[in-house]
């Protein structure tokens, strides 16, 4: 099974959205089958086979999500962030302010979907693979 170091590793080659991509081939190949992060404060937890669960701890302080949520705008604001115009943490605060919750990713239907608080799906996008 996978461990959180393994993981860290991977993620610290990510620079922006633009490198997602790579990152999601990499964490799959370590045994990642799903994971979700929670915008309020980064932290993830990750699966794999067999009930397995790593999870890693918060990544920065609390950020207060939005209990209106703004689908254009979080559209807009993901755009950029995945051709690299803006780093991890603009695009997190550009969820909390767009009332995203969190993000959970499917390594077997290579999609991640945005939920709101009420845990509306805001987005499903296909990962490319």
């Amino acid at each position: 099974m996978f461990t959180t170091d393994q993981i860290k590793a991977a993620h610290s080659k990510v620079k922006s959205g633009a490198d997602f991509p790579a990152y999601i081939r990499e964490i799959k190949d370590l045994g990642v089958t799903y994971y979700e992060t929670f915008v309020s404060d980064g932290h993830t937890d990750f699966f794999g086979a067999d009930n397995f669960k790593a999870s890693m701890p918060a990544k920065y302080q609390k950020l207060k999500i939005s209990q209106t949520s703004n689908e254009s705008q979080f559209k807009s604001d993901l755009k950029s962030h995945q051709q690299g115009q803006t780093d991890y943490s603009t695009f997190c605060a550009d969820c909390a302010k767009s009332g995203i919750e969190k993000w959970a990713v499917d390594l077997q239907k290579m999609t991640c979907t945005y939920f709101d608080k009420a845990g509306n799906q805001m987005l499903v996008e296909q990962i490319p693979g």
